[in-house]
Parts: structure tokens; sequence; C-alpha cells
């Protein structure tokens, strides 16, 4: 009997096959894939990490600028954030890496290699197509998950859970996503195209946005598309998935 969270992996990102397996298979034997992921990893060495920022940006540009509806935002147990992108129909995935190519050459020009990834694509003539589905337990103890967006800079640090999350709350958070319709992914692909000329515009606008000094500045600024669909439940179960028992002060005004 599969679980709800199995139940919505399934409905989002998988072509079919067994439903418990693990790592996650993004492409088909025929070569169609219905799922992306972009990896947000912490650069080793980074005084103030900018990898959720990263995430914030993306999630944001995807949603503002492509139209395409909210992705599920996940923490990997290690040390990065990544993005899953759901397709209603499957696409070759050819044209999922196109896409996600041009989408990161053109936003984020600026952003390292050794701070940037996605799947599925193509390395030294294979598809690298298999992804680790959270919730996993990791060598370091920590358990990747799938979170809410508005707790994500709470894991800046530490990007991993201590205790395995369960998978009716892990299943909450998928079960309000939608995947990008055939209508939204044409229109998104061809705005994308679209902008390539404009590649050092985009160059450009991205040299601007200043990285956040702060943890706080990050959850400011993006907050208009991530955050607010934060509600007091969810911060009582994450905070509850972490062993933690939230306290809650009412201040009386002063007289």
């Amino acid at each position: 009997m599969h679980t709800p969270l199995n139940a919505e992996v399934s409905r989002l990102y998988r072509l079919g096959g067994d439903s418990d397996s693990q790592p996650l298979e993004l492409v088909s034997a025929t070569g169609q894939t219905r799922a992306m992921v972009l990896e947000f990893r912490r650069k080793a060495g980074q005084a103030v990490p900018r990898h959720w920022d990263n995430l914030c940006r993306m999630a944001n540009y995807l949603q503002e600028q492509l139209e395409l509806p909210a992705p599920a935002v996940s923490i990997s147990g290690k040390n990065s954030y990544q993005l899953w992108l759901s397709l209603s129909q499957a696409v070759p995935v050819e044209q999922a890496e196109t896409f996600l190519l041009q989408l990161c050459a053109s936003y984020f020009p600026d952003v390292l290699a050794d701070e940037l990834d996605w799947l599925p694509q193509h390395a030294d003539q294979h598809v690298q197509s298999r992804v680790e589905c959270p919730p996993r337990v990791q060598s370091n103890g920590l358990w990747s998950a799938f979170i809410h967006p508005g707790m994500g800079a709470a894991f800046e640090e530490e990007a991993g859970l201590e205790v395995e999350p369960p998978a009716a709350g892990q299943a909450a958070f998928l079960e309000r996503l939608h995947s990008i319709s055939v209508t939204q992914w044409n229109h998104a692909c061809a705005l994308l195209q679209s902008q390539q000329p404009d590649a050092a515009l985009a160059t450009s606008a991205a040299a601007k946005a200043e990285p956040s000094a702060t943890t706080g500045a990050a959850i400011s600024r993006n907050d208009g598309l991530l955050l607010k669909d934060a509600t007091l439940d969810d911060i009582i179960r994450h905070l509850h998935e972490r062993n933690i028992e939230p306290t809650f002060r009412h201040l009386l005004p002063k007289r």
C-alpha cells in the first residue's frame, strides 16, 4: 500500500515504474521526462552562504517572468537546496535540457558551476537522470526532505533534518503543487528563447542584485512569492518535524 507521499511523488514526477524505487529515474527508456531538478549548493569557504538566495532568485524568475506554477523545494541533508519542476505531459529529454541550459546561462551567468547544477543532463555521452527523492537519510545522519519555502532560510547553515520527516507532512507540501501544463510549458520556452539575445542585460541585472548579507535579508527580498502562503500551521508543523516545541507569547500594550 503506497503512502500519500509516494502518491504525490508519482503524480508530479514519475513516468511509471516502481513508485517506491530510490533513487528517482527522471527519464524513460524512450527518452521522455516529466521532471527537472535544479540544485543550489553552498560553496565551500563562502563566508556568507548564498545558495538559498540563489534558489529564491530562480524561483521568483520562474514564477514572475516565465509564468510557471510554484516548484517544490527540498533540502538535501548535505549542503544544498533543490527546486523540483513538474510537467503535466512528458517531453523529450533534449527539450528539457535545452530549457535548463538557457535558463541557467541567461539568468544565472554569475553563479559558478560548483554552486548550481541540474538534472536531467548529458554528460560524457550519457544522460544523467537519477536523483535521490526525499526523504532519505545521508551518510552524515541528516535527512533530506521537502520543505515549505517559507522555512528555507532556516537551513542555510545545515540543510538537513535530524529525524525522519513524517510521510504525511511531506505529502502535504506536495499536494498543493500543480504540474506545468502544455500551454504553460510552450509559453515559458518561447519567453526564454526570446530572451536569449538579451543575455548581456540579464548578466547586468544579476550583477546589480546584491547577495543578502543576512538570512533576514533573503527572507525580506523574496517574501512576495515564496513566503506569502506560510501559515501558522505550516510553521508549527515544520518546528515539530525538527523536534522543537514553539512557544507563543502575547505582548500586552504598555499603558
